[in-house]
């Protein structure tokens, strides 16, 4: 970043994106929408690479600017944060935080965010909603959402939480593989029993693995479907040998360090982003803000 680009800019740049436009930002700011834009413009001249793109009816982010956001976002935060524990009021934050969040975080990984969180700001009521679908989280009533990237709700502002890389993995249990037999290859794997999942929408999640560099996708003999909704219930159908089945490896890292399930072609597991909290373009409450923050450090694990 140039030496001549300030802080100032980059949060009249955030609140451009928050509020939607020019107008609305210098209002929040107590600025001319002149001097708005005329920020903004000059932000894009020193960094060399458009930021925004401006319509007669709306402005949005470039993907640029997005990476951009996404990058000074948690650093303003923990800003915000540095100040409060400077001044000692670290635990005044109060309010409410409403999440709404899929299955898929809810065992693992939201626990001991919240956990952590909850120690920093005990006057913060924590509201979690479980849901699979992507709803709209504004009209919902919830301050932020939690989706994987491909998923996420358009013109809302991410930022990661969790782990930043993920991987799905296959297992069975010794008695299945006794019985059924180990496969060795994707032909194999394609005449064995599966556990497998069906979304709200009807289909089937398929199994999708890595040959090499190649992204390629398994249909094997479904035997067992479960609704996602008891997505954290399909390991104890594998374990009583209904099958193999297809899971987050960090959801059966226990069963097979146990040896209760066994991992299968491992060496076909794919890896893919991990989850990001989202949330309206608009200035963040404070509970938001300070669990925006603390999403930005090193791995927090409560166990």
């Amino acid at each position: 970043m140039q030496n001549n680009i300030s802080a100032d800019d980059l949060l009249v740049f955030l609140a451009v994106l928050r509020e939607g436009g020019f107008r609305a930002a210098a209002q929040r700011l107590g600025m001319a929408a002149s001097k708005v834009s005329t920020t903004v413009s000059r932000l894009e001249r020193e960094l060399g690479t458009p930021l925004m793109l401006r319509t007669t009816r709306s402005i949005r982010a470039t993907e640029q600017g997005e990476a951009l956001a996404e990058r000074i976002i948690p650093l303003f935060a923990k800003i915000d944060q540095a100040c409060a524990d400077a001044t000692g009021s670290t635990n005044h934050v109060r309010g409410r935080l409403k999440l709404n969040v899929p299955g898929a975080i809810v065992p693992d990984i939201l626990p001991p965010l919240l956990a952590a969180y909850r120690e920093r700001h005990p006057d913060v009521v924590v509201e979690v909603h479980v849901e699979n679908d992507l709803v709209d989280i504004v009209a919902d009533g919830c301050d932020a959402g939690v989706r994987y990237g491909d998923a996420l709700q358009d013109g809302m502002v991410s930022v990661p939480i969790g782990p930043r890389r993920q991987e799905v993995g296959l297992a069975a249990s010794p008695a299945y593989l006794e019985r059924r037999g180990m496969p060795d290859s994707l032909e194999e794997l394609t005449g064995h029993d599966a556990i497998r999942y069906r979304l709200p929408n009807g289909s089937i999640i398929p199994w999708r693995l890595r040959q090499g560099e190649q992204a390629v996708e398994v249909t094997p003999l479904t035997k067992l479907v479960l609704g996602v909704n008891a997505l954290n219930s399909g390991l104890a159908y594998a374990r009583a040998g209904l099958g193999i089945i297809g899971m987050f490896r960090n959801w059966m890292d226990e069963d097979l360090a146990l040896g209760t399930l066994v991992a299968v072609l491992p060496e076909l597991w794919p890896q893919f982003d991990g989850p990001r909290l989202y949330y309206p373009n608009r200035l963040a409450s404070p509970p938001l803000r300070a669990f925006i923050a603390m999403c930005g450090e090193p791995k927090i694990d409560a166990r």
